[in-house]
């Protein structure tokens, strides 16, 4: 079994139901609501979220398991302009991080992490891209 998961805080989550996020739901399944130690900025139209070290600084997503991620992250790469054929620095960057379960478990989980400069960014303090979209 596959044991490879993602975290989702944008674009990418169920309620948004964008063409990214069905082509997500054919290659993964639903795992749990969830959430990651950071903050979470207003980019455009789309959030970006970076680390943190304050434990209140919680953005909130969903996870899902992958079915083959040999498939599906080149095409989630794309998708967030990054990886392979995309000039450095890249907006974004896959990295794989601790993530906490609705249940409480922790796992590793690969996340977009925002990879561009914050200072003139509105942090999005709820933590929820969902409550920010018009």
């Amino acid at each position: 079994m596959n044991n490879t998961y993602l975290f989702v805080y944008g674009t990418l989550r169920r309620e948004t139901n964008s063409e990214m996020f069905k082509l997500l739901a054919k290659h993964a399944d639903f795992v749990s609501n969830a959430s990651y130690q950071g903050k979470l900025y207003k980019i455009d139209n789309y959030p970006g979220v970076i680390p943190s070290a304050n434990p209140a600084d919680i953005v909130k997503g969903e996870v899902y398991q992958l079915h083959d991620p040999n498939l599906i992250f080149p095409q989630l790469d794309q998708y967030e302009e990054c990886g392979p054929g995309f000039a450095e620095p890249t907006e974004y960057m896959r990295e794989l991080w601790e993530v906490r379960l609705e249940n409480g478990q922790l796992i590793q989980a690969w996340l977009y992490k925002y990879n561009y400069p914050t200072v003139a960014l509105e942090l999005l303090s709820s933590g929820d891209f969902l409550k920010h979209i018009d």
